[in-house]
């Protein structure tokens, strides 16, 4: 396996083993962190105060490179516009996530842990995924 392999490897384990340890992969933590109208468990604000703090702090450092490590150039997205599909890719995200406690990362790290929801949840994001490269025409 390249270099690349390894590091996307390495960054997987390390990001499955943090939805692990912070509680991401038990959907009833993550529905309780949702509820905030009712018995709001604020746990979860942590990790994603974590998250935004790490990013925004070390983004700028990386970005002051000519390339990444691993890779011969950055690869970012080059639409800036918030725009109508933006939106809706984000509500319908939001609206899966409310509902099933589960976004994809979590789900997959729950698959390979042999969760019963990640068993349903999984192969439900795939079909969806499946459907909209069908109607895309990707």
């Amino acid at each position: 396996m390249n270099r690349q392999v390894w590091a996307a490897a390495a960054c997987g384990a390390l990001f499955g083993i943090g939805l692990v340890v912070s509680g991401m992969t038990d959907p009833q933590r993550v529905l309780g962190f949702l509820d905030v109208a009712g018995r709001w468990d604020p746990r979860l604000l942590f990790v994603l105060g974590g998250a935004v703090l790490t990013s925004g702090a070390l983004f700028p450092l990386i970005r002051r490179r000519q390339a990444p490590v691993c890779a011969p150039s950055f690869s970012l997205p080059a639409a800036r516009a918030i725009d109508r599909p933006l939106l809706l890719g984000a509500a319908l995200f939001g609206a899966g996530w409310g509902l099933a406690g589960y976004c994809p990362g979590p789900a997959l790290v729950g698959l390979g842990a042999g969760i019963g929801e990640a068993l349903w949840f999984v192969p439900a994001m795939l079909a969806g995924m499946a459907l909209h490269r069908l109607l895309a025409g990707a």
